[in-house]
């Protein structure tokens, strides 16, 4: 297992069902919350701000369901430490004290955001290093805990497929109840991201819609999540691989201002758990390469 701070805590882990129900994958890549201490000095911004960027508690919401036949993969380290929801090398220049490799993304959106990588901000827009970063460590950063990651996730992925014919990953993200702009929407409860239709077979988000819907919370698709690298890049429905990403409103679960669990936790993680059951009860047939080629 690759560890990180210090070599005490475990970057990822991955726990696998005693007998796997369906070829689901349920994945948390932004909710770790073990913060190495050189990380922490060189921030400018003090640990509770730097905690904003969490998908607090995304984690436990889907950690009972290994026991009902599913893979749940949780990653330890924040995601404003290093965000595997990226290409490996979207890098800001700005943050850099040095000259970035010459395969380095530098001109993406997420990087102009601040939202690389390495990220240079946190969700609302506060710088996070008090100085310019050493390349060497940015790198590092993503050949220790980055691309391990990914291995293991397409090791799994790639096994699932191999044993079923498709393999469907739900990367499971949760969203600020308010957004940054004045002039968004209201956030519904929940938002499906599926990349506009092409990192999955329609069935799935239209069962996650109709079930959560049925469950009492509003839904809605793409905006303002469409899905990250993960859906895109692991998503291949013509082959049988399938990503769909949820981002989950925050106030229906926690506490937003202190970070606590909410009342109504239980009851998310119960349905979470509904959820799972009907997207275990998709056919094979429905979601393997033919199908999903015909479509």
């Amino acid at each position: 297992m690759t560890r990180f701070d210090g070599a005490e805590s475990p970057a990822f882990d991955i726990v696998e069902p005693s007998q796997w129900r369906a070829p689901i994958i349920f994945n948390s890549p932004h909710s770790g919350s073990v913060y190495p201490e050189e990380f922490l000095r060189a921030s400018r911004i003090d640990l509770p701000t730097l905690r904003r960027s969490e998908d607090s508690f995304m984690d436990e919401l889907i950690a009972a369901l290994s026991g009902r036949g599913f893979a749940v993969i949780r990653v330890h380290f924040p995601r404003s430490y290093v965000d595997v929801n990226r290409e490996p090398y979207e890098l800001d220049p700005r943050m850099f004290a040095g000259r970035l490799p010459s395969f380095a993304n530098t001109r993406s959106m997420r990087v102009a955001g601040g939202l690389g990588t390495i990220p240079r901000v946190v969700g609302d827009g506060q710088e996070i290093y008090r100085d310019r970063l050493v390349v060497e460590d940015a790198l590092r950063r993503i050949e220790g805990l980055y691309k391990p990651y990914h291995r293991a996730l397409r090791r799994l992925i790639n096994r699932v497929h191999q044993t079923f014919g498709a393999a469907v990953v739900v990367d499971c993200h949760s969203m600020p109840s308010v957004g940054v702009s004045r002039d968004e929407p209201v956030r519904p409860d929940l938002v499906i991201g599926d990349r506009y239709g092409t990192s999955c077979s329609a069935i799935l988000p239209d069962m996650v819609e109709a079930t959560m819907s049925g469950l009492g919370y509003s839904v809605g698709r793409n905006k303002p999540y469409a899905g990250g690298f993960i859906t895109e890049h692991y998503g291949n429905p013509a082959s049988g691989l399938h990503t769909i990403q949820l981002e989950l409103n925050r106030a229906i679960y926690m506490d937003e201002r202190r970070r606590e669990r909410g009342p109504n936790f239980a009851q998310v993680a119960a349905d979470f758990a509904r959820l799972a059951d009907v997207l275990a009860s998709v056919p094979l047939g429905e979601l393997g390469p033919f199908q999903a080629a015909a479509e």
